[in-house]
């Protein structure tokens, strides 16, 4: 696969978002199985893996520790701390100093790793100063646990104030064709400061890749169920289903699948985006890892930036309540 620049890393176009083996979508994929895919994704050409400690509270950095620490210098590794949770289990968001240094030991043990190549603050705790919690990561580097900084939803002024105390080398945030938040003011900070830009989501829930037509059949638990409701809401979902007909049609005539044009739309946008689509399919990691080698002509990005927009598809991205609480929604104004 075609390679990239991650700060000081040389990474896959593409990278392997790995959530969707242990939370998110539908039943929790076997071990055994989750193992086998990973494996298969690097000798695909995957060489930047990226996990949190929330995913499955825990269980999908276990699952890279088991299975892939005898290949650790074959991949960048990323992963997330920035979340705690309550007696009752619930996660809230926590960006103390001395939690995120204790969640980054944790993750080491999990992963069975001696450092963490980047180590996102997954989001920013509004009771903490994002320089105090950008601090104790620095801190983080000094000691050899980590050895790159990067933030997840973060808007251009928080970006700002992060990179003012260490250098951040990545921002993830959910961008896609139906989600633009990042073109109104965190793109083009990230490349003013040099900042690789990490999009999650890119395939919109898989609502781009054309599988997903029937939102009864979505579990009361997975993500489109639940903080992503809003668009898939049966009535907001068939208005967002008659996109896809014309959207199939151009992917026809490039000769790829939904999925890859997804993708391909994505690296069109600049030389630091890397996506990371997730999967639990051995089908589709392959099929996703295709479309590093497709490039779209001018006509066809705009094409698609004119059928595919926030103001072409109905419904928010997040609930209400989530919306309101996540840092990267501050650059929009609506």
């Amino acid at each position: 696969m075609q390679q990239r620049q991650l700060g000081p890393f040389s990474v896959s176009a593409i990278g392997f978002g790995c959530m969707n083996v242990s939370m998110g979508y539908g039943e929790r994929l076997d071990d055994d199985d989750s193992g086998r895919l990973y494996n298969a994704a690097l000798d695909q050409g995957y060489n930047f893996l990226d996990t949190a400690s929330l995913y499955g509270l825990g269980h999908n950095e276990g699952l890279i520790g088991k299975y892939l620490s005898s290949r650790r210098d074959e991949y960048t590794l990323a992963s997330k701390c920035g979340f705690s949770r309550t007696e009752d289990g619930k996660t809230f968001m926590d960006g103390r100093p001395e939690i995120l240094k204790q969640t980054c030991e944790d993750s080491l043990r999990r992963l069975n790793t001696d450092s963490i190549d980047l180590y996102y603050l997954h989001r920013i705790d509004p009771a903490v100063p994002v320089e105090d919690s950008v601090g104790a990561l620095g801190e983080l580097v000094v000691a050899g646990k980590i050895k790159t900084i990067g933030l997840s939803e973060i808007s251009a002024d928080s970006l700002r104030r992060a990179h003012a105390v260490h250098p951040i080398t990545a921002v993830q945030s959910e961008y896609s064709l139906w989600t633009r938040t990042p073109e109104r003011k965190i793109l083009a900070t990230c490349a003013e400061l040099g900042v690789a830009f990490v999009p999650f989501s890119p395939l919109a829930r898989q609502f781009l890749t054309g599988k997903c037509r029937d939102v009864s059949t979505v579990s009361e638990t997975d993500i489109r169920a639940t903080i992503a409701r809003p668009r898939f809401e049966p009535e907001n979902f068939a208005e967002n289903e008659k996109l896809l007909i014309p959207y199939a049609a151009i992917a026809k005539r490039q000769g790829c699948s939904m999925a890859q044009l997804a993708l391909a739309w994505l690296l069109a946008q600049g030389d630091n985006i890397i996506p990371i689509p997730g999967t639990k399919h051995m089908d589709w990691m392959i099929e996703n890892a295709a479309a590093a080698e497709i490039t779209l002509d001018a006509a066809t990005v705009s094409e698609l930036d004119t059928l595919i927009n926030e103001d072409t598809v109905t419904g928010y991205r997040y609930t209400d309540a989530l919306m309101a609480s996540t840092d990267s929604e501050k650059d929009w104004i609506r």
